[in-house]
């Protein structure tokens, strides 16, 4: 499949790219891949944005200025190294802010291992993560309810699933991959998780020449760390993929030999997987190989593929020769420990060479980027059907006081029909043993005469909620689509 791309272009008609240095090891690392981008002749022009750890301190929350975002949407390619995020509090992740805001919908994290080079458990293996990147636990919507209770909503739709598991199968296609393997918890998260696992099967069964299963995510992600040659490509939510392409980059080698490419409908952005490793910055030790790799991804994706190889070819023959950073250093098997320039300059002069144990990189298959996604706009309406509402409370006390309080709040239209706390019911039939915090649930249902639950008597529920003292911090409406539920029971019902 070829892609449509639409890059801005310099003055010397050469694609321009938008250069971010980043924080911590992120000027060494992208310095050292320049030079190495700048010797095997990549045909680019550069723009450089500042972002990151800088930009916070002047006070501009997001990262990055105004003045950046124009040059990112007017180049479309970003070459970016590893910035600092805040961590349990702060700032939001820049890194996620980008990926949403330039709809870079699919993170692709090819994982391979590079033995007897580099020490591994498990030589042969060659892994490509397809990671959802937009939605999940990762749309950052978060909220503290009670003085217990906090709330982080896993937000999932068709157009998400569609997308991801649409490029996860082009890619295999592509690239000549044999199998996609799907990685989900729908035996707990039926709704999100469940709709995840359904557009996968419709999806899938268009490629009938490819081999398709799913695994529970705990024992999918046990399996790959035993037994990764099991697998070829995964695609994976958003959470789940983050975790599993650490995993598996980790069990290859190194975390610091990973790159990842982030690919939307118009936009792209290239980066190595690692943080920025603020404790080693400045040092001139870092290991730019993760980075590194993210420009070879991004010249195959600007169809610059001979010199993609050509890097890539030179990297493996340097790897090979035992020239290393100190990360993956073994004294007895690597012959020269190096830092980051001295890497740099050691691939520059293997360039044009290839390695003679590892397997030589070839001229890759461009990753899909023009694919048909305007029936998602087209789909037919679902008849939707408001059946109740789930009235969560503020309550420090007991479920079934709580219970008798809040059933004597309906009526013959909407009546109460449990309680839980953090999922588990705790009225009518609650049990002392089960642990309550001050966050609970409370399901109204409406009677079988009415054909449709009025919102006003939604409202009229909060009324009758404040009237009675009771601190009520959020509502869910319960639906049915096309006569099924749109909501899960809850632990016990």
């Amino acid at each position: 499949m070829q892609q449509e791309l639409s890059t801005s272009t310099g003055e010397s008609g050469y694609p321009r790219v938008t250069i971010a240095h980043g924080d911590g090891i992120g000027p060494e690392i992208m310095a050292a891949t320049l030079k190495i981008l700048d010797a095997a002749g990549a045909k680019l022009a550069y723009d450089t944005i500042e972002i990151g750890e800088a930009v916070y301190l002047r006070g501009q929350t997001s990262g990055i200025d105004q003045s950046s975002w124009d040059i990112l949407r007017r180049n479309k390619i970003f070459l970016k190294a590893p910035i600092t995020t805040p961590q349990g509090g702060g700032y939001k992740s820049l890194n996620v802010t980008v990926r949403k805001t330039l709809g870079l919908y699919a993170n692709v994290r090819p994982c391979a291992s590079y033995d007897p080079v580099v020490a591994t458990a498990h030589p042969g293996m060659d892994i490509v993560i397809v990671r959802e990147n937009e939605e999940d636990l990762y749309a950052g919507i978060e909220h503290r309810q009670t003085q217990d209770a906090y709330q982080c909503l896993k937000l999932i739709t068709r157009m998400g699933c569609e997308k991801i598991v649409r490029y996860a199968f082009e890619y295999a296609r592509s690239h000549g991959r044999r199998k996609v393997t799907c990685l989900s918890k729908d035996n707990i998260m039926k709704l999100t998780d469940g709709l995840f696992h359904k557009v996968y099967d419709e999806i899938g069964a268009e490629y009938p020449e490819i081999e398709k299963e799913h695994l529970i995510i705990d024992i999918g992600i046990a399996r790959v760390a035993k037994r990764p040659t099991d697998f070829d490509v995964i695609v994976t939510l958003n959470l789940y993929g983050d975790i599993l392409s650490d995993v598996v980059a980790e069990i290859a080698g190194s975390v610091g030999l990973a790159p990842s490419a982030n690919i939307g409908e118009k936009c792209a952005m290239f980066e190595a997987i690692h943080g920025s490793a603020p404790l080693i910055a400045g040092k001139g030790i870092a290991n730019p190989s993760g980075l590194l790799l993210a420009a070879v991804m991004m010249l195959s994706h600007l169809g610059q593929g001979e010199c993609a190889a050509k890097i890539h070819n030179a990297w493996l023959k340097t790897m090979e020769d035992g020239v290393h950073t100190g990360d993956i250093y073994v004294p007895g098997t690597s012959k020269e420990k190096v830092g980051t320039d001295g890497f740099a300059d050691a691939v520059i002069a293997r360039l044009g060479q290839s390695p003679s144990i590892l397997p030589k990189a070839k001229v890759a298959a461009e990753v899909p980027m023009n694919l048909d996604f305007s029936h998602l706009k087209d789909r037919p309406k679902e008849e939707k059907t408001l059946v109740g509402v789930d009235i969560f409370v503020n309550f420090d006390g007991d479920p079934n006081e709580l219970g008798d309080r809040v059933t004597a709040l309906g009526n013959e239209d909407v009546s109460l029909v449990m309680i839980t706390n953090r999922g588990v019911k705790v009225y009518p039939g609650g049990v002392p043993e089960t642990g309550t915090s001050d966050h609970f649930r409370c399901r109204f249902m409406k009677s079988d005469s009415l054909a449709n639950l009025p919102h006003g008597h939604i409202v009229d529920l909060l009324k009758k909620f404040d009237a009675a003292g009771l601190d009520f911090i959020k509502t869910e409406n319960l639906c049915l689509f096309n006569g099924l539920p749109g909501f899960s029971l809850g632990q016990g019902q």
